[in-house]
């Protein structure tokens, strides 16, 4: 099984819509995906509209890091055949956790450990910062998937970003593959464009060849609850995220 962490420690860059809509396009290509949402604000679960699929969102990753729940006892299958795991009411308790020492940041490898064996892919969303739930994702992942969008500060957030995971790195002693994709991208904008060139250059091999535009339909889709595929399969954000979940699985980058 891939595990994919989707982090950046800046918001707004589209982690969650990223997180979702790759998923669904993933199952659409036959992959066994479940997804993770390890962001306390739950907005991946908004975003699917989980409540109103009367799902119980009450108890999710919160419950499995903090009790030790069976992580497979908490999710939610979707009719996509996507297999989520909410966040759960009390998922910022992790944030504030003062027992276990270093293994505080190992609780959800030592989760999926024998879970969720049948899956083809897991991602990770993760919350916008780099506290021990961040460090918990990347413990449990083997790759990171940064999304980015097309402005100067974001790769100012991207240098922040790619030192932590270093240091990550240093300490751990494990090696992530990292991948970056453009997201809200407007093509014939000269600083997106400049964005690409320097994220190319900086990271030759690792930008995924696909870049996701900004479109109305993935703004609007998940005040529907609905990822694009349900609510606008074809429109230019179905077309994209379906060719980076090829990108990805061919690992096929700039």
């Amino acid at each position: 099984m891939r595990r994919i962490a989707v982090i950046n420690q800046k918001g707004g860059v589209g982690k969650t819509t990223t997180s979702v809509n790759l998923a669904h396009a993933l199952a659409l290509q036959g992959q066994r995906v479940s997804l993770i949402d390890l962001d306390p604000q739950g907005h991946l679960s908004t975003c699917l509209a989980l409540a109103s699929r009367e799902f119980d969102i009450s108890r999710g990753m919160d419950a499995v890091l903090l009790e030790g729940e069976d992580i497979e006892s908490v999710c939610c299958v979707l009719d996509s055949g996507v297999r989520v795991i909410p966040a759960g009411a009390r998922l910022n308790e992790v944030e504030h956790l003062t027992t276990g020492g270093a293994t505080r940041g190992m609780r959800l490898k030592e989760a999926l450990q024998g879970r969720l064996a049948d899956q083809d892919v897991l991602i990770i969303d993760c919350p916008p910062s780099s506290g021990l739930l961040a460090i918990n994702a990347l413990f449990a992942a083997d790759e990171v998937l940064v999304p980015v969008v097309g402005d100067y500060l974001a790769l100012c957030g991207v240098s922040q970003l790619m030192q932590t995971i270093r240091r990550f790195e240093s300490i751990s002693g494990k090696t992530l593959r990292t991948w970056f994709v453009l997201t809200r991208f407007h093509p014939r904008g000269r600083l997106a464009r400049e964005v690409m060139d320097k994220l190319m250059r900086c990271f030759p091999g690792q930008v995924l060849g696909t870049a996701v535009r900004e479109t109305v339909a993935l703004a609007e889709s998940p005040a529907h609850g609905k990822t694009i595929f349900e609510y606008r399969p074809k429109s230019h954000g179905a077309q994209d995220y379906q060719l980076l979940a090829q990108d990805l699985m061919q690992e096929r980058a700039l």
